[in-house]
């Protein structure tokens, strides 16, 4: 993995991960499709190319990220269910039926091309562009921040959790349509999952900051690239953006600990301090 200053703390997340993925690899059957679920900023991206190059077998990365919807068909959905469907994230903004016919592919050894979704343009790529997937695989990791992530029941929606929610979902039309995705479609996405890791931040306090280094880091890639670093959000914008995840992880902090197979507890500079 590439040098960084938190580089030692990804390393232990990697070692920990790869020593797991490597007993279920073992055990069989292959392809495994492996979900690696963490709060944005956790370290999903970085961990899964790492165990792309440690564990030595065919294998690739499926974000969720890489399902978001483009803008011409959130509009449709702010359109008819509520207008924060606009912004990408929750559920209800991802191709569920896309990362199921991929998911289905590699399971059948098939050719398949991995969907890939340009943040800077809030747009998927050209279908030409996505990373062609040529030879059956052992491993396909499927990450994202709310992958494997249950519904809630009807009664926790009733309040809301921040302001987004208190003044522009104010009768609870959007967190109810998002949940009730979650229970549905996305469950049958999620079912394809043979294994699940959890990266569980030390609380939703901490994702701010980390979504706001994400988009420091985008800005210096835009920038690199001769794009215009404008394209990133600015930290007030961050600070909105993050909301729309809010519900969701702290329900995955709460829960999900107990039935994924593998949880590593994260400090707030990402240094594990715990696995179960």
């Amino acid at each position: 993995m590439p040098s960084s200053p938190g580089g030692s703390r990804l390393t232990a997340s990697l070692e920990i991960v790869a020593q797991a993925v490597a007993a279920w690899l073992e055990a069989g059957p292959r392809p495994l499709i492996l979900g690696i679920c963490g709060s944005q900023g956790s370290g999903k991206s970085t961990l899964a190319r790492g165990l792309v190059e440690r564990l030595g077998v065919p294998a690739a990365i499926l974000s969720l990220d890489d399902l978001y919807l483009g803008k011409a068909a959130r509009a449709v959905l702010a359109r008819d269910v509520h207008s924060l469907l606009a912004t990408r994230g929750v559920p209800l903004t991802h191709d569920v039926a896309l990362g199921c016919s991929v998911l289905d592919a590699v399971k059948a050894g098939q050719q398949v091309r991995l969907p890939r979704f340009d943040k800077a343009s809030d747009e998927p790529l050209p279908e030409a562009q996505w990373k062609w997937v040529d030879r059956p695989l052992d491993l396909l990791i499927f990450e994202g921040w709310c992958v494997g992530a249950a519904a809630q029941a009807d009664a926790y929606l009733n309040a809301p959790v921040n302001d987004l929610e208190r003044t522009e979902d104010p009768d609870g039309t959007w967190r109810r349509a998002v949940n009730d995705a979650l229970a549905g479609p996305y469950q049958t996405l999620f079912a394809r999952i043979d294994r699940l890791a959890l990266l569980a931040a030390p609380g939703f306090e901490v994702v701010q900051g980390w979504r706001t280094q994400q988009e420091a880091e985008l800005r210096t890639t835009l920038a690199e690239q001769g794009r215009d670093p404008a394209l990133a959000m600015t930290d007030a914008q961050v600070a909105r953006f993050i909301q729309h995840y809010e519900r969701i992880t702290r329900a995955i902090l709460a829960e999900m600990p107990a039935r994924a197979d593998l949880t590593l507890r994260l400090g707030p500079d990402r240094e594990v301090i715990g696995e179960s």
